[in-house]
């Protein structure tokens, strides 16, 4: 025998009992100028929610179209985070309202083909405030740019958009939403309502064909939508369940759901053939 080809005396043995690794979920990123330097950034409450649902955060950057294939390859689900930043109105016929709020383009790019592709692959998603308008805007949809302008609507940016709030009084809770009954929200929480709270300017404005709501403000705010047709678990909620979550049994609800579907699609994705590709008919090549 080649004495540098180990025996099977010598190999290391199996290791049965050997912790299993987390899935992995892709966290999707911002883009950000500190100084003059471009960073690509996630915030922390987002990874600590993934981490909460038993998953491990990988932060991705934007990436080309053609490679988000490659990119969802190496994960079990997508969480899509909020932002500060607004989807560019030109996703969905329309200029710009406010020129004085951000927006980033370069995620736009990227994030709403992403947001395609793991629904049609059934790839687990949560969609967060920011990730739940582009969810509904890659799908068709549209965005009210300004909710608190809109007749009938009440402002639901954290502590009314009063500058130099703090973070504890911007994430307060708001109100109240309704769950529709029967819905996926339903089941996860368990719940008819709940208090949330409200940190956005934007909002849907019309939901996109097959998306259905899960849950509505007290003025009729889309606060929770889904894609039922879709092959896997997806939940898009306009509020920050990642904000204290770990204190909060809606939010543990919906991240324990989420991780759970995660969990589900690695082992589905560990049988022979991958999930995207159907398996041979028996007698043809």
């Amino acid at each position: 025998m080649d004495p540098a080809t180990p025996s099977s005396a010598s190999a290391a043995p199996p290791q049965p009992n050997q912790p299993l690794q987390p899935p992995r979920v892709l966290v999707t990123s911002c883009n950000r100028l500190l100084g003059e330097h471009g960073f690509h950034v996630a915030g922390r409450k987002y990874v600590d929610a993934v981490r909460l649902a038993g998953a491990l955060p990988l932060i991705a950057p934007p990436v080309l179209e053609e490679q988000i294939d490659a990119l969802l390859d190496a994960v079990h689900g997508v969480l899509l985070t909020g932002s500060a930043s607004n989807v560019h109105p030109s996703h969905f016929g329309e200029a710009v309202h406010d020129p004085s709020l951000p927006l980033d383009p370069d995620r736009d790019a990227w994030t709403l083909p992403l947001i395609r592709r793991t629904l049609a692959r059934g790839l687990p998603l949560l969609a967060i405030c920011r990730g739940a308008q582009e969810t509904n805007v890659a799908l068709g949809g549209s965005l009210h740019q300004a909710v608190q302008e809109q007749a009938g609507l009440a402002d639901h940016r954290g502590a009314g958009g009063r500058p130099g709030a703090s973070a504890a009084e911007q994430y307060a809770p708001a109100h109240v939403v309704n769950v529709v009954p029967g819905g996926l929200l339903a089941g996860v929480t368990g719940l008819a309502r709940f208090e949330v709270n409200s940190v956005h300017g934007q909002g849907v404005k019309r939901l996109a064909e097959g998306l259905v709501v899960e849950a509505l403000a007290p003025d009729g705010v889309v606060e929770a939508f889904s894609q039922p047709d879709a092959p896997g678990f997806n939940l898009c909620v306009q509020w920050h369940p990642e904000w204290q979550a770990a204190g909060n049994p809606v939010s543990m609800h919906i991240l324990r759901a989420f991780g759970q579907a995660v969990q589900q699609y690695r082992a589905r994705a560990a049988q022979p053939f991958p999930l995207d590709r159907p398996a041979p008919v028996a007698g043809t090549p």
